[in-house]
Formats: structure tokens, sequence, C-alpha cells
């Protein structure tokens, strides 16, 4: 059962947001905000004018796009156990 959401800090390319967040779900946010940070600072590189929404764009693509890939890389290992289990199933016994 998920408790009432109460307000967490985190830090994102040197600027403070607070979100609010269950205590359950409070250490995949700042999992998730430290993975966020890094690939803006990957993307940003010594370029510490670059505008930080374009950085965040591009964060996002870029994390999407892994998500993406994930996907389907799970949909494909489901499929080849999908068929594995077809073979043992077919098997006599």
């Amino acid at each position: 059962m998920s408790g009432k959401a109460e307000p967490v800090s985190v830090r994102i390319l040197d600027r403070e947001y607070t979100v609010g967040v269950d205590a359950e779900g409070r250490d995949a946010l700042m999992a998730a905000a430290r993975i966020l940070d890094g690939k803006m600072r990957e993307i940003r590189g010594a370029n510490r004018m670059a505008a930080v929404d374009r950085v965040a764009v591009l964060a996002a693509l870029n994390l999407a796009h892994e998500l993406q890939e994930l996907r389907a890389r799970e949909a494909e290992i489901e499929r080849s156990l999908d068929a594995l289990e077809r073979k043992l199933d077919s098997l006599p016994g």
C-alpha cells in the first residue's frame, strides 16, 4: 500500500527540484534523479553555457531511446522463452 506523498528535493544539473513521492518510491526517485543528472552532465560536457532546456530534452530523448531498446530486448527474450517452453512441452515424457 502506498503512503502519503511527501516533498523530496533532488539536485539535477546544479538546480534543486522538489517532487512529491511516497516513502516507498523515495529511493527509486533518488536513483532516477542521479541517472538524469549524470546523463545531463554527459550531454552538457564542458559547455557550461549550453541551454538547460536543450540539455534536458536531449537527455530525455537518450533515456527514452535506451528504454525503448530495453523493452524490445525484453520482448525478444519473452518470445525466446515462449518458444523454449513450447519445445519442452512437446517433448515426450
